[in-house]
C-alpha cells in the first residue's frame, strides 16, 4: 500500500510538505505543490481516513436519517444537505429509518459508532427517545420536520400551520364549499399541523370539515390512491381535495382519472410538498411548496457552525411555504 513517505519521496519533498498540501493547512510552493498532487495522482494514494481522524478528533462526515429515502421530498433534501456539506468538506453517510422506531434507534447507534462529527436526524415520531443517546454521546444535532419537545436540541422546521392555512384560503377563495381531506399519520407535527391550519381556514368562512370527509393516508403514493377510492366510496359531495403530501396528490390523481373523475373539471385537487413529480403530471399539481432546498442548507449549515464552535444558543429555524397554482384547481365562484 502506498504511503505518504512514498508520496513525498517521488514528489522530492518532505512528509510534511505533503500533508499540508492534501489538509491545505499551510501554503506551500505552487511547483512543490504540483508534484505532490501528481505524485499522488501516480501512486493512486489515499490518505488514512481512520489516522487522521484520531489526529484531529474529527471524521469528517455527516450522518443524515431519514424516514424513508424512497419519498421524493427527502431525496430531494439529503441532495442539499450533501451539497452544504461536501462544499464545507464533510461526508454524508445516509440512513432510512423506514419509520420504524427500533430501525431509527438502531441506525443512531450505527452513526454513533462511525464516530460522526454530526447528525442531522428526521424523527419517526414527535417524541423521540433516541436524542438522549446523542446528546450522551456528545455528538453534535439538529432535529428537521419534527417539532420535538426538547429545548435543548436545535431545529429546522417549516410552518405547516401557515401552509394547511393557504390551502384551505385558496380553496375557500375559488368558491368551494365541499372538501376533503387526505391526512397523513396523526402524531407526526407536519401532518397535525397542517390539518389544523387547513381547518382553521375553512372555519374563517364558516365552514366545517366533516369526519367523513377526512381520510388518513401513509405519506406514500399507495396511501393516497387508497385514500382517494375510500373517499369515493363514502361520498361524493366534495368538490375539492386537499392531500397531505405531494405523493398522495399524485395517488389520488390517478384514482380519480381511473373513475372518469376529471381533475379539475369535477374535482379540484391541491398537495403539499412541491417534488418534481408533482409538476410532470397531467394536470400539474398545484400545492403548498415547501423550502426544500433551503431547509437543507439552513441544517447542514446549521450542523457544521454547531461542529465547528461557531453558534453558542440553540438555534430554531422556522422556515414559510408558499402556494404554487397550476392546473388542479378551478374556481367555482
Amino acid at each position: 500500500m502506498t504511503t505518504i513517505h512514498d508520496v513525498a519521496a517521488h514528489a522530492q519533498v518532505s512528509t510534511s510538505t505533503v500533508s499540508h498540501v492534501l489538509n491545505n493547512t499551510r501554503f506551500v510552493d505552487p511547483q512543490k505543490k504540483a508534484r505532490v498532487l501528481l505524485a499522488v495522482e501516480t501512486l493512486g494514494y489515499r490518505p488514512n481516513s481512520l489516522a487522521r481522524s484520531l489526529r484531529s478528533r474529527g471524521t469528517g462526515t455527516i450522518g443524515l436519517l431519514v424516514p424513508d429515502n424512497s419519498n421524493p421530498f427527502f431525496a430531494d433534501l439529503a441532495r442539499a444537505i450533501e451539497d452544504v456539506s461536501f462544499a464545507q468538506g464533510y461526508s454524508l453517510m445516509l440512513c432510512n429509518s423506514d419509520g420504524d422506531d427500533r430501525k431509527e434507534a438502531s441506525y443512531i447507534n450505527v452513526l454513533l459508532s462511525k464516530q460522526v462529527d454530526g447528525l442531522i436526524l428526521i424523527a419517526t415520531s414527535n417524541h423521540s427517545d433516541h436524542l438522549s443517546a446523542i446528546h450522551k454521546a456528545g455528538v453534535p444535532v439538529v432535529v428537521v420536520d419534527r417539532e420535538l419537545d426538547d429545548p435543548a436540541v436545535d431545529q429546522v422546521l417549516v410552518d405547516n400551520e401557515h401552509g394547511g392555512y393557504l390551502a384551505g384560503q385558496y380553496l375557500v377563495g375559488l368558491g368551494h364549499r365541499q372538501i376533503a381531506c387526505i391526512t397523513g399519520l396523526r402524531d407526526l407535527t407536519p401532518s397535525a399541523k397542517r390539518l389544523v391550519g387547513f381547518r382553521r381556514a375553512l372555519a374563517e368562512s364558516g365552514l366545517v370539515l366533516p369526519p367523513a370527509n377526512i381520510v388518513s393516508g401513509d405519506f406514500r403514493y399507495s396511501g393516497g390512491e387508497a385514500a382517494m377510492q375510500t373517499l369515493l366510496e363514502r361520498s361524493r359531495d366534495w368538490t375539492a381535495v386537499f392531500a397531505i403530501n405531494d405523493l398522495m396528490a399524485i395517488g389520488a390523481l390517478n384514482t380519480l382519472q381511473r373513475s372518469a373523475i376529471a381533475v379539475p373539471r369535477d374535482v379540484s385537487l391541491i398537495g403539499f410538498d412541491n417534488i418534481l413529480q408533482s409538476a410532470m403530471m397531467l394536470p400539474a399539481i398545484t400545492t403548498i411548496g415547501q423550502p426544500i432546498a433551503d431547509i437543507g442548507r439552513s441544517s447542514a449549515t446549521l450542523l457544521i457552525e454547531r461542529i465547528t464552535g461557531q453558534v453558542r444558543e440553540i438555534a430554531r429555524v422556522l422556515l414559510t411555504p408558499t402556494l404554487i397554482e397550476r392546473e388542479t384547481c378551478r374556481s367555482l365562484a
